[in-house]
């Protein structure tokens, strides 16, 4: 037996970093960028490394280049973790497992710590791939937690339900995490939003700002656990932008959210420590007129454009900067 499952990058529309804070937010899926993962029948469990666990370089200056974009930790990590926590999950409901081993192979497509969710998109489908494989059925509104506890209970990774939820439902999700509802349900309440709904959007990135969002989000996590009110009430700022952007959308105006787009990156510059580097990524959008944002934790950017000759300014714009720009496909063609 074998199956293959994908998940693809996805960008943080608006509201985010409040998604783990209950807050709201809206995301949408990057079709254009994806992780694959195939599991074939095996007579022993076997996860074969991907270019990004490598361990043979070319030379010192290769390793030196190939740590600094990535890190110290490869992706073998998040795979054996989700592994590990689908076991849990059936033993906590009684699923007993059939006796049959797997090799697993994996690749990603999406480009690594510029915030278009690549860690989360690779536990998503290794998760889609077990449950095929084992032939278990995990709720689709519980899946997200589960692929959200690899990170944060297995790797210590701090990070938010927002990327597990579009990566589970796909295409454009509103995501209100409520407390109460929160507490009452297991989980938040999932809105699927028509992505004809949304305006002219692209998407910047540079992979030379990569950095991880558990680097990124650890000091707001802190001052938010603290009760320091200065982070409590943006949190709750950045779920008044999500709530906006939404009545607009169903309301028709999508062409009127770019300036709550604005809003939340500058709110999100009163809070955070950015890189020159990074503000220039959204500067350089604005100056042609363009909104723009963090997609993430840095790195990538999402805005609105209003038409194909401020598509081409962008492109003109950032041209020489080692900035890609493009449209994304948020749905199935």
């Amino acid at each position: 037996m074998a199956c293959e499952a994908t998940a693809f990058a996805r960008a943080g529309l608006v509201g985010n970093p409040s998604d783990g804070y209950f807050g709201k937010t809206i995301s949408f899926t990057i079709r254009n960028f994806a992780a694959k993962v195939s599991l074939y029948e095996h007579p022993e469990v076997e996860i074969v490394p991907s270019m990004r666990d490598r361990s043979s370089y070319a030379s010192i200056r290769d390793l030196v280049e190939d740590v600094r974009a990535y890190g110290y930790y490869g992706a073998i990590r998040l795979v054996k973790a989700t592994i590990r926590k689908f076991a849990d999950y059936c033993t906590s409901q009684g699923i007993e497992l059939p006796e049959k081993n797997f090799l697993l192979r994996y690749r990603t497509t999406i480009p690594r710590h510029v915030g278009m969710s690549g860690s989360s998109a690779l536990v998503t489908a290794t998760l889609r791939c077990l449950m095929e494989y084992y032939e278990v059925e995990i709720p689709k509104e519980i899946q997200p937690n589960v692929i959200l506890s690899v990170e944060t209970e297995e790797l210590g990774i701090s990070a938010g339900l927002q990327d597990r939820v579009i990566q589970v439902y796909e295409d454009c999700v509103f995501m209100d995490f409520d407390r109460d509802y929160m507490a009452t349900h297991g989980h938040g309440r999932y809105e699927e939003i028509d992505p004809g709904l949304l305006p002219n959007l692209y998407i910047a990135y540079r992979t030379s700002l990569a950095e991880g969002s558990e680097v990124f989000h650890n000091n707001i996590r802190e001052r938010w656990n603290n009760g320091d009110p200065v982070v409590v009430d943006a949190m709750r700022e950045f779920a008044s932008y999500a709530q906006a952007v939404y009545d607009l959308l169903l309301a028709g105006r999508g062409s009127e959210i770019g300036p709550w787009l604005n809003r939340n990156f500058d709110l999100r510059r009163t809070l955070f420590r950015m890189s020159a580097d990074n503000i220039d990524l959204v500067e350089r959008a604005r100056s042609v007129g363009a909104s723009s944002k963090f997609a993430g934790s840095g790195g990538a950017i999402v805005g609105v454009y209003e038409d194909e000759a401020m598509y081409q300014r962008l492109l003109e714009v950032y041209e020489g900067t080692g900035t890609a720009v493009l449209k994304p496909q948020i749905t199935r063609v």
